[in-house]
């Protein structure tokens, strides 16, 4: 096995949203190998019901719309879809949303490795980034990823969040393990 386990507890262990990106423009080889790395995610029966919509450039990110106004110089943003007809659903839960998510993870992790920054955007008009990008209405958006370099500085709006929210640290294995029953 080639992979290097301290590199993927590195990228876990570190990782942070990034909401203020330079503006840069991301190497066509780094896009590709985080897409790749969502692309190599398992999924329900390997139906890989993914389908990911990459808006690149600041031009046609202004043109369509779909950057979160909490946002700032994203390099990209990959948005992220999957086709429910295309993964299961058992008991009520519909695991496309479980696949797309496996997916996304992966591909936030390989950025954040290749110093790339990210942030997983859940809130967002569907219809409108649907209508924007011609997403087929049998697909679903599950999430918007701004990618791109960091910006030197934290943006106020992460400021805010940790100052507001508290949530700086994660809780102890105490808090959220149980073992053997509740």
């Amino acid at each position: 096995m080639d992979a290097d386990p301290k590199s993927v507890w590195d990228a876990i262990s570190t990782r942070r949203s990034v909401r203020s990106f330079d503006g840069e423009p991301i190497e066509d080889g780094k896009l590709e190998r985080c897409l790749q790395a969502a692309r190599l995610a398992p999924s329900w029966a390997n139906k890989q019901c993914w389908h990911f919509v990459v808006v690149k450039g600041k031009k046609a990110l202004d043109e369509s719309g779909i950057v979160p106004m909490n946002i700032r110089n994203p390099a990209a943003v990959i948005v992220a879809c999957g086709d429910p007809a295309r993964s299961g659903n058992r008991e009520g839960k519909p695991y496309y949303l479980v696949d797309v998510a496996i997916a996304v993870e992966q591909l936030v992790l390989e950025a954040w490795e290749l110093g790339l920054g990210t942030v997983w955007v859940g809130f967002f008009n569907e219809d409108k980034v649907k209508k924007a990008l011609g997403i087929p209405e049998n697909i679903r958006v599950v999430a918007l990823v701004p990618i791109g370099y960091p910006s030197e500085k934290k943006s106020i709006t992460e400021k805010l969040m940790k100052t507001v929210t508290g949530i700086a640290d994660r809780k102890d294995l105490k808090e959220i393990v149980h073992q053997g029953n509740w």
